[in-house]
């Protein structure tokens, strides 16, 4: 045991001593500030810079690919850590862990996401015999690494590198390569900067600069989404509930009530939308507050667009659920709600822990976290159909679900009018939690090019237009409405239309170059 604690303190003094150590750190903590809210979208080709030189030898060869594992492992430490630090802020506030069982837990997760990147590097490294390969190896090792980072575990895609790029001159590519296509150009761009500054060479970024080149060309050439002639009016309401009543029984008409006071006298719109689970009744048992709001959106002409909790008593299913009230046409004279009628979605990729506990009978005893209010979700289909709601096709997305571009995707049509996602983001308090959730429905917008509108409890909520990329949101944290018009976009992105297809082509025939290129030793 002695022998064991002796180990560990003289590999924690070596690592202390380790300056590549101490650089890979700073750059994954640096790389939060490339991210909404703070913006620094260039930092994120500095800090990949960093990045590959910690895991990379100039003199190739003297690398080992356990040392680039290494680097790429405590890079990845920096990034998760700083970036999802807010995931603290709900285990600690509301998951009533101690404290230091909270950043125990938290460092678990960063040190589980921590592996896709040393893996990544960690490939490159092993099966690259040059700079040329080992270029293409990273692409392909990083390309594989956040695909799996995306589906293990039901998968958590938070923080990709091409989110950095909403904001950026980049972001003319994503109706092409979507962020997934961005992020290895991210890579790329880092890896490029990298030969430039250290290797003086030029040819990389050159080719580079050449290949983003032709993607914007053909992004001219062949974009066909624009504006159609027709706008709408919206209404967001957000209702500002504390989280630790949004659940309370005791509070339930009140909540009911605020929402419906706060849209009474703003009927006069063509769509208006409330949060995730803002009816906070379970379905079945609020029938006569919905049959009433029902009626009075139809009366003014409008749809009414809402989450809420369906239990279904007869299998004891519980759902995540958007419904829609009022007219489901422009000229119906009634409303056409009905219980388990056909025009609603189910929340298909559930959140860990918060809606859904694995290993349940285990872990829901030991602690308040595992045992949260309304975490036995079950999930709807992965392919539903659009929502429809005063003549309008809303494309739906329940909260973390809008970090999963292909499944989004999946349930986009080419007659889809308006991208909508709904949230609770209470759970993170003020935070930058909230900031990156709103940047990735953003990017979302950019894939599909649809505007979005998005929703929540106490914000970011917000109208988005992917093609002047004008946002109007309303301040976080307080009771409001908003009222905005959008114009709707007609025509198919290529994104929209195939998918990450396109990259995937070009990632394998990268992977096929880079080893036979490696091979050649």
């Amino acid at each position: 045991m002695i022998a064991t604690v002796k180990t560990i303190l003289t590999n924690c003094l070596h690592l202390a001593k380790d300056k590549k150590a101490w650089l890979a750190l700073v750059a994954g903590l640096l790389l939060t500030l490339s991210y909404a809210p703070f913006g620094i979208w260039p930092l994120t080709f500095v800090c990949l810079l960093l990045a590959i030189y910690t895991t990379h030898n100039l003199q190739y060869g003297k690398q080992p690919s356990k040392q680039a594992a290494k680097y790429g492992f405590i890079f990845g430490l920096g990034w998760f850590g700083a970036g999802i630090s807010w995931v603290h802020v709900s285990i600690a506030t509301f998951g009533g862990m101690p404290l230091v069982a909270s950043v125990l837990l938290m460092v678990l997760l960063c040190a589980y996401l921590a592996i896709y990147p040393a893996l990544a590097f960690m490939f490159a490294t092993r099966f690259a015999s040059g700079l040329n390969s080992y270029g293409l190896l990273l692409l392909t090792g990083f390309a594989i690494t956040e695909y799996l980072r995306g589906v293990v575990l039901t998968g958590f895609p938070w923080l990709s590198f091409g989110y950095t790029q909403t904001d950026s001159p980049l972001n003319y590519l994503a109706p092409i390569i979507g962020e997934f296509g961005l992020t290895l150009v991210c890579i790329a761009i880092g890896f490029g900067l990298y030969r430039l500054v250290c290797t003086r060479e030029f040819k990389t970024s050159v080719i580079i600069a050449l290949f983003a080149a032709v993607l914007v060309g053909i992004n001219h050439y062949s974009r066909n989404t624009n504006y159609s002639d027709k706008t709408i009016s919206t209404l967001l309401v957000q209702g500002n509930i504390k989280q630790n009543l949004r659940f309370e029984p005791s509070e339930f008409w009140t909540t009911m009530s605020k929402y419906q006071d706060m849209t009474r006298p703003h009927w006069d719109v063509d769509l208006v939308v409330w949060p995730e689970a803002a009816v906070p009744e379970i379905e079945a048992l609020a029938d006569s507050f919905l049959v009433g709001l029902d009626s009075a959106a139809s009366f003014n002409e409008t749809a009414l667009i809402t989450g809420i909790v369906d239990y279904q008593l007869d299998t004891k299913t519980v759902f995540n659920t958007l419904i829609v009230l009022g007219n489901k046409e422009r000229n119906d004279e009634h409303g056409h709600y009905q219980y388990l009628g056909k025009n609603r979605f189910q929340k298909h990729q559930l959140l860990p822990i918060g809606e859904f506990v694995p290993f349940e009978d285990i872990l829901r005893p030991i602690a308040p976290l595992f045992d949260l209010p309304m975490s036995s979700f079950s999930r709807g289909d992965e392919v539903q159909n659009n929502l429809r709601a005063n003549g309008l096709n809303i494309l739906p997305a329940i909260c973390f679900e809008i970090a999963f571009a292909n499944l989004v995707r999946g349930n986009y049509r080419s007659d889809s009018d308006i991208l909508f996602t709904v949230s609770n983001d209470a759970w993170f308090g003020d935070s930058h939690g909230p900031h990156q959730h709103m940047q990735m429905a953003r990017m979302r917008a950019l894939e599909l090019q649809r505007p979005l509108i998005r929703v929540t409890n106490n914000g970011i909520s917000g109208v988005y237009d992917p093609i002047s990329q004008a946002q109007i949101s309303m301040p976080q944290f307080k009771a409001d409405i908003l009222k905005a018009n959008v114009k709707l976009i007609q025509g198919n992105s290529i994104y929209s239309q195939y998918g990450n297809w396109p990259v995937w082509i070009v990632v394998v025939l990268m992977g096929i170059l880079g080893i036979v290129i490696g091979s050649r030793r």
